[in-house]
């Protein structure tokens, strides 16, 4: 149980978020930033020129962990409670990607839904058992009112999240 706590504290609804050297404020201050695009930028905003597909990362992503990608698309959703985290749309129907901060480093709106979203931050991948996916799933089902059925997790989960440094937000791309 203190290993699941543990791993909620990691991977689960508002953490602490990432712990990655990137997240720093002198080390983010020290990154060469390009002019920002027009819109709400949060944290160090976005300097990496090339945009990474959220496809490609899904599709591989032992191939991006630990690496900084800037990555866009439509903002899905946001943390209700600390928006603390928001999970941007992928190019093809049903992906997504988590970008999640340290809480209070960050915060996004939560009616920023349907906003288009450029993000910058590290790939994070973490294989859980089968016992600890089952145990997150019923942890995401409480933590936001979702139904949830142990029967229906039959496999251990991957969970690829974004451990962001910057995003910006605007109305469109």
């Amino acid at each position: 149980m203190l290993r699941f706590a543990l791993l909620l504290a990691l991977f689960a609804g508002c953490d602490r978020g990432p712990k990655s050297e990137a997240a720093t404020p002198s080390q983010a201050a020290a990154a060469p930033v390009t002019a920002p695009a027009p819109g709400k930028t949060f944290g160090a905003g976005v300097s990496v020129a090339e945009v990474t597909s959220i496809s490609k990362i899904l599709a591989t992503p032992e191939a991006f962990k630990d690496k900084t990608v800037k990555v866009e698309g439509m903002v899905l959703d946001v943390c209700p409670k600390r928006g603390c985290w928001f999970e941007i749309a992928g190019e093809a129907t049903g992906q997504k990607l988590k970008f999640k901060v340290v809480d209070g480093e960050m915060v996004f709106p939560v009616d920023s839904k349907g906003m288009y979203a450029q993000a910058q931050g590290k790939v994070s991948v973490k294989e859980l058992t089968l016992e600890e996916s089952k145990q997150h799933a019923e942890y995401e089902a409480k933590e936001y009112g979702k139904t949830y059925d142990p029967a229906s997790v039959t496999k251990p989960t991957l969970i690829v999240r974004l451990d962001g440094t910057g995003a910006v937000f605007r109305d469109k791309k």
